[in-house]
């Protein structure tokens, strides 16, 4: 059930991708010659509108090709007036941006869809102590509820560890204990931990770990737009921050993932229901908004750059460097791509 459920988020959210670059295509006056989900022998087609639709039976990705575009032959050109290779370096652009564009809006919505049927969050419930750590010192329990820090009302462990992490001196902590309320007086220490990247960072904490309590975050129409559009946002930067940080270094290669990773994430999203798919979805989707924005010639950041070449210094770059380029391309492609799935089996074998 998780390899089906897998199979239809990525076939949809690549459809969405070549979807935004047909429909740029087509307001550009572009022929769209085929339009393919999957790789490989084509198990369904149809054709309408001047497209050859297809499925085929390789569903890790897809693409549409342009008349006058052939990435297996860069060489291969038409001067037709519906030609791709007609258009100007910016019309090109457009048409190239349009996909990974698909991808951030569809990510968009999908928040939205999740902030309406309000979004589960970890709650300030309290569950481990750290012994003789300022929260310990403090009297914290178990159980205990956080209520405020310094007047300032707290609904989500989120960000109540964000103003502890942020705050300057001792804080004033409002708790629920029971049916009553109390108040403690603490400061935070620096403790070693490890952030979203599994580095290890210096960060101030008062010791204490969420019980793992859900509630669901009622929004309001205006702070549905909001939830949207932060979550975007956020799931941008976090995949930007990402992968500057793989190239330089900062974080082990080993730490990428590949196709078996989506499956099992997919798996544990599924097990959990139809929210936890929309969120690994809409994070998925902005993973390949950003991954095709990447200056490799396979992807369409590739193509940008060649385009943004041309309008630059107002001439083609020549055909024997966009071949080699174009082939080293698609070798550092499947050489990530590999990484990711030997990586993926070393963690299956532990």
């Amino acid at each position: 059930m998780s390899i089906l459920v897998s199979i239809l988020v990525l076939s949809g959210l690549i459809f969405f991708h070549e979807l935004g670059h047909y429909a740029a295509a087509k307001f550009m006056g572009v022929t769209v010659e085929v339009f393919s989900i999957g790789f490989g022998k084509r198990l369904f087609t149809f054709r309408k509108w001047d497209t050859e639709w297809s499925i085929s039976a390789v569903p890790l990705g897809g693409y549409v090709r342009m008349k006058g575009q052939d990435d297996s032959d860069p060489t291969k050109k038409s001067l037709d007036a519906d030609s791709y290779n007609v258009k100007t370096p910016m019309q090109k652009i457009f048409i190239l941006l349009a996909g990974p564009a698909a991808n951030f809006v569809l990510a968009f919505f999908l928040y939205f869809g999740i902030a309406l049927g309000g979004p589960n969050i970890l709650s300030p419930v309290i569950g481990e102590v750290v012994k003789d750590s300022p929260a310990f010192k403090a009297g914290l329990q178990t159980d205990d509820i956080i209520k405020s820090i310094d007047g300032v009302k707290i609904i989500a462990w989120k960000e109540m560890a964000k103003i502890i992490s942020d705050s300057d001196g001792s804080l004033n902590i409002e708790i629920q204990r029971g049916g009553y309320i109390e108040f403690k007086t603490l400061t935070p220490s620096i403790r070693e931990t490890t952030n979203m990247f599994n580095e290890v960072i210096q960060k101030k904490m008062i010791g204490i770990a969420s019980a793992g309590v859900f509630h669901k975050l009622e929004l309001s129409p205006s702070d549905t737009l909001s939830y949207a559009t932060e979550q975007t946002i956020f799931a941008s930067t976090m995949i930007f921050t990402g992968l500057k940080k793989l190239i330089v270094g900062e974080v082990p290669a080993k730490e990428l993932g590949g196709v078996i990773s989506i499956v099992k994430l997919t798996s544990d999203a599924t097990a959990q229901g139809w929210m936890s798919v929309l969120f690994f979805a809409a994070l998925i989707s902005v993973n390949l908004g950003v991954l095709n924005l990447l200056p490799i010639p396979a992807l369409d950041g590739g193509h940008i750059m060649f385009n943004l070449y041309e309008f630059i210094f107002r001439r083609e770059a020549s055909e024997s460097v966009i071949i080699k380029l174009t082939i080293a391309g698609w070798v550092i492609l499947f050489s990530l791509m590999g990484l990711g799935l030997f990586n993926d089996i070393n963690r299956l074998m532990g």
